[in-house]
């Protein structure tokens, strides 16, 4: 089951972050199959809740650089699907779910939800 990507424009954020790495990103209040799409100091960053898990993954395709918040989510396989040559990404670690496969997994990030408020670490490599 296809749902359909809610219309956001990206959300331009300049945040602190707390003395553990972590940055407050957002409330948590992203609905299921929303692709909700930042630009964290020049770093596109999309956030999306599938199967009740909400996952941080990088927004632009490593294949042909398409931003993958103007995709929609694969419900079933918990994975976003770019919308210009629909390769699958697994939300939950980036794995490259389509095949053959054309490109490399895509980097993740941590989330953690505290007190309503999703926040994220950026430094160090993403997962």
């Amino acid at each position: 089951m296809y749902l359909p990507r809610v219309s956001k424009a990206p959300h331009v954020r300049e945040v602190a972050a707390t003395a553990e790495g972590w940055l407050d990103l957002c409330p948590a209040d992203v609905a299921p199959g929303e692709l909700r799409a930042f630009d964290i100091d020049g770093r596109a960053i999309l956030i999306a809740l599938a199967r009740g898990r909400l996952a941080a993954i990088d927004d632009q395709c490593n294949h042909s650089g398409c931003l993958l918040s103007s995709g929609w989510i694969d419900e079933q396989r918990a994975a976003v699907i770019c919308p210009c040559h629909e390769i699958s990404f697994e939300l939950a670690t980036g794995k490259n779910l389509t095949i053959p496969r054309l490109c490399d997994d895509q980097p993740t990030f941590p989330l953690k939800i505290e007190a309503g408020r999703v926040f994220i670490r950026l430094d160090g490599d993403p997962r």
